[in-house]
């Protein structure tokens, strides 16, 4: 059987056992070399490879960790929960409470949305802000099910649809460049239209959450949720400011440089410079930041390591190969055999960044030949790497929901947010992609 089928397949298997998401990628890393008929020593040398290319990723969340917590003392992040928490009276109304928890979860999408295109802390601010509001979810009985699809809607669509920030990245310097770099002839006008479907099919699985699956309530416990915000000190008009300058920093040299560490960087400068954090607070500030943020460099290290084993085993070019032979004089079923392809590589490796590489060299010379458009080809290669995204157990858009819907210990990874994300956005985007892919 195909190494990346039988890797992937036991990855999730492991992950739905709730055994840690690292000791699966690594397990499954190892069966996916050995299966494909690799040397255990080969197996090692690449998984190993692959967690020195994951370095960057870990600093880069560590820097974002400790920016998130700067921006966190700088009390912004309170300031925000509390805005939505003193909407409510002491014995709010069915009425008042309706309107606060839609506040609350268009506040949440706002910020998920700005973390990828305009303040690109991407989910650092996830674990600062959303522990505040869980004893306001509690009192509400949200389930929070819907609040991780929430989130991860506003971390997945704005990438896939807006070329800023993150969405730069992923739109320009990625997607188009490995397009072009393997014969397609497209420009960046094409690319945001042709991505413009499958982010309808996003948001249809946004609705679907929203109106339908999680609209029944569900109790939690609050006896091990941090106090409300409002018993703290909220920041004055002086360091809302300052905190904003430092967002503001961290923006323009992130979108000057493309690179996350010197953004993060830029905007610590800011907080020091200013005093809102003390020089010899840096240290404890980056600690901080690290345990922040640690569990989720880890996951995507081990990533990393998956990612290269799976291409030393040359599995994934005989998996597209077997698929699409089959499907060479139908269209319409090559562009659902390609985009399938792409759910099980982005599934696996938890980076539909890191997916387009791998199956655009593939992808681009099939859509030529079968006769694809130049937009159906830009919207079917975006479509089957961000297939994955959501709904993989070692995505930053899944651990990122967790890591602040957990923080008391009542949010399962894996059925909580994993599934629930797999479920409303995975087969919606599955389907748009495959109509953008015979439509355009």
């Amino acid at each position: 059987m195909n190494a990346v089928i039988v890797a992937v397949a036991l990855m999730l298997l492991l992950s739905l056992m709730r055994i840690n998401v690292v000791i699966a990628l690594t397990i499954s890393a190892m069966v996916a070399g050995l299966s494909a008929g690799l040397p255990l020593p080969d197996v090692v040398a690449a998984f190993e490879k692959g967690l020195g290319g994951g370095a960057t990723i870990a600093l880069g969340y560590a820097m974002l960790g400790a920016f998130a917590v700067a921006l966190s003392r700088s009390g912004i992040t309170i300031w925000l929960a509390h805005s939505i928490i003193s909407k409510l009276g002491h014995e709010p109304t069915a009425k008042q409470t309706f309107w606060v928890e839609l506040m609350m979860l268009a506040a949440l999408l706002l910020m998920a949305v700005m973390s990828q295109n305009l303040i690109p802390v991407h989910i650092a601010f996830i674990p600062i802000l959303v522990p505040p509001l869980l004893r306001l979810m509690n009192e509400f009985q949200l389930d929070r099910r819907l609040v991780a699809c929430v989130l991860t809607f506003g971390l997945v669509t704005p990438y896939m649809l807006l070329p800023i920030g993150f969405g730069n990245i992923f739109l320009n310097d990625i997607l188009l460049a490995n397009l072009n770099g393997n014969g397609l002839n497209a420009t960046a006008e094409l690319v945001m239209p042709a991505m413009a479907l499958p982010a309808l099919g996003m948001l249809s699985g946004l609705l679907i959450a929203v109106l339908f699956s999680y609209r029944k309530r569900r109790d939690y416990s609050s006896a091990h949720v941090d106090d409300s915000p409002t018993q703290i000190q909220l920041p004055s008009a002086k360091q809302r400011w300052l905190a904003l300058l430092a967002i503001a920093a961290t923006l323009a040299v992130q979108l000057y440089t493309d690179s996350i560490i010197l953004g993060s960087l830029a905007g610590l400068t800011v907080f020091t410079l200013t005093g809102l954090v003390k020089w010899h607070q840096t240290h404890d500030l980056f600690y901080n930041g690290l345990k922040l943020m640690a569990m989720i460099g880890f996951i995507m290290i081990a990533a990393s390591g998956f990612a290269e084993v799976v291409k030393a085993t040359g599995h994934v070019t005989t998996l597209v190969d077997s698929l699409t032979q089959h499907f060479a004089d139908n269209k319409a079923l090559a562009a659902f055999a390609m985009l399938v392809v792409g759910l099980l590589i982005t599934m696996g490796i938890g980076s539909s960044f890191s997916t387009i590489p791998i199956i655009a060299t593939l992808y681009v010379p099939l859509c030529i030949s079968l006769g694809f458009s130049v937009s159906a080809t830009i919207a079917l290669v975006g479509t089957a790497a961000a297939l994955g995204d959501a709904g993989s157990p070692a995505s930053d858009s899944t651990l990122g929901p967790t890591s602040g819907l957990n923080a008391d210990g009542q949010h399962d990874h894996i059925w909580d947010t994993v599934v629930p994300t797999f479920v409303h956005y995975n087969l919606p985007l599955l389907a748009a992609g495959w109509l953008a892919a015979v439509l355009l």
